[in-house]
């Protein structure tokens, strides 16, 4: 190795890199910032301008695009013509890069920050050369992690060249970086013309973890959050205790948040397998945790709970008694988390799920130097309402199911109008049912569920699994299902248990048949217009 070009805005570890390099006698080029860092670590260096013979210009959008640069990047080295026509041209070859990126991301996650801010930090410069380097990666080192300037310095220090595998795998990283970059860019880009499915679509992720295994032991998994992912997300919420998250715990902690997001009221809810098992809400969040959990005691067990208000002691008190996996809240009293902490396996998570008023969150530090008030992260230049699930071949993307229902959206198609009370249950078994598996019914009265059926290939046994889990309290019940009846029985069940008002989207062929069994049983039916399926 007889010479260097480097190049970072980060600048954590490249003094000592540089000093090493010095100390085998390796020449460094650098430019900007990163020369004038590297003089006043009095580390000989040679300006970039004097390699290129040309000035740095507009504002240093233009100082490494050059043949000087890109012809010692790119020159193969076995590789006669190549370095005959280098050497003709009086270019010397560059044996090591270590760039890394303007900060991007960092910048557009500023508050405030302006659209002329963001397009400054599109690098351009910057990721041709990596590009360049990785693409000659037999010849060329690459860095771009300061994580992996040690594998450099140790190399140096044994007078050992790094294997071509170790080369290799520097390179594929300098790609992935540099599409991730060039993603992010493109999602911004493409956010600010409001374009929702584009002709390409070009997303990146950033590992958070290493799981034990995926659904199953047999399966290896990671965790990846988006760039910036929001406070009121699992990717952003902050883990304050307990055992490492597992894939199913961030599955079903995610369909938790997912439902508690629906209340305003103080709720909570208990989920298993991703479906929830018990929904509660009431004037205290202790009061809510009381319903959730007599909705289904035996379910509960080994549960993820949700709350959308800060635990207190009598509800931490009431939780500890049970064996759960996860407790997610907005946050802990300091008397709850002590007597949650007892129990050291417990993950508990803080997460910005509730109304601001009683949020009262730390600032999520979503980038170095700069924060964002958690609960706010929608704002994000990146934040989008999508969905993807990954096919073989494919990946289907969608808005998230977002619809919400009002009162007012509602069409009466009994005879009967729901009363008051029977109204409020309806929108409450509504906002359940949209997050449980279908074929879905959820049956719930008193602002909790009594009974839930998900994930049946027909609509009637959905309704009779959630009856049959209500048992006497189904009498007087409110019936919610996901999607319209394709036939009337559903209703039938629901009269013979004593349900006696329903909410379902309407649409079927068989809408006059089943409006006829409810004027029949005297059961009220309301139409949202709009389904919930969930697969």
């Amino acid at each position: 190795m007889r010479r260097a070009l480097i190049s970072v805005s980060d600048k954590t570890g490249i003094v000592d890199l540089a000093r090493a390099l010095v100390r085998h006698n390796v020449e460094i080029v650098s430019t900007g910032g990163t020369a004038k860092l590297l003089e006043q670590a009095g580390i000989p260096v040679t300006g970039i301008s004097d390699v290129t013979g040309f000035p740095e210009i507009m504002d240093g959008r233009v100082k490494t695009l050059h043949p000087n640069i890109h012809g010692g990047l790119l020159a193969v080295r076995d590789n006669e013509e190549h370095m005959q026509a280098i050497g003709r041209l009086g270019i010397r070859p560059i044996d090591l890069v270590v760039v890394n990126l303007y900060p991007f991301k960092q910048t557009i996650l500023k508050p405030g920050v302006t659209h002329e801010e963001a397009i400054e930090n599109i690098d351009i410069g910057g990721p041709s050369m990596l590009r360049a380097a990785a693409k000659n990666y037999r010849d060329v080192i690459v860095l771009v992690d300061a994580a992996d300037y040690g594998l450099v310095i140790e190399s140096l220090d044994e007078g050992k060249p790094l294997p071509v595998t170790t080369r290799l795998a520097l390179a594929a990283k300098v790609f992935r970086h540099t599409a991730a970059y060039d993603a992010l860019v493109a999602q911004y880009m493409t956010r600010q013309v409001g374009e929702e499915f584009p002709e390409t679509i070009t997303l990146t992720y950033e590992k958070a973890q290493d799981l034990r295994y995926g659904e199953n032991p047999h399966q290896q998994a990671a965790f990846y959050r988006e760039p910036a992912a929001g406070a009121d997300t699992i990717a952003g919420a902050r883990q304050l205790h307990g055992k490492e998250l597992s894939y199913n715990n961030i599955n079903d902690a995610n369909a938790a948040m997912a439902i508690v997001k629906e209340f305003t009221e103080p709720a909570v809810v208990a989920v298993k397998h991703t479906n929830p098992c018990g929904v509660g809400t009431a004037d205290t969040i202790f009061g809510a945790w009381q319903k959730a959990y007599e909705a289904d005691p035996v379910s509960i067990f080994g549960g993820i709970i949700a709350l959308n208000r800060t635990v207190d002691a009598p509800t931490a008190q009431a939780m500890a008694e049970l064996f759960l996996e996860i407790i997610i809240a907005p946050g802990f009293e300091p008397e709850a988390f002590e007597i949650l902490t007892q129990k050291k396996n417990l993950r508990l998570l803080e997460a910005a799920i509730g109304p601001k008023a009683d949020n009262a969150l730390r600032m999520l530090e979503t980038v170095e130097g700069a924060t964002a008030q958690a609960g706010e992260q929608s704002a994000s230049p990146l934040a989008n309402q999508l969905t993807t699930l990954k096919v073989a071949g494919g990946l289907l993307v969608q808005e998230l199911d977002l619809k919400t229902v009002s009162p007012d959206d509602l069409q009466v198609v009994t005879r009967r109008q729901p009363t008051e009370e029977e109204l409020g249950q309806l929108l409450f078994a509504w906002k359940v049912v949209k997050h449980v598996k279908s074929n879905a019914i959820v049956l719930a009265r008193e602002n909790r569920t009594i009974g839930i059926g998900a994930g049946q290939m027909n609509r009637v046994g959905a309704a009779r699994i959630a009856i049959e889990q209500a048992g006497e309290l189904a009498n007087g019940a409110v019936l919610a299902s996901d999607a319209f009846f394709p036939l009337p029985d559903t209703v039938e069940e629901a009269a013979k248990a004593g349900v006696t008002a329903i909410i379902q989207p309407g649409g079927s062929i068989k809408d006059a048949a089943s409006i006829e069994a409810a004027d029949r049983h005297g059961i009220a039916m309301v139409f949202t217009g709009i389904r919930h399926f969930k697969h």
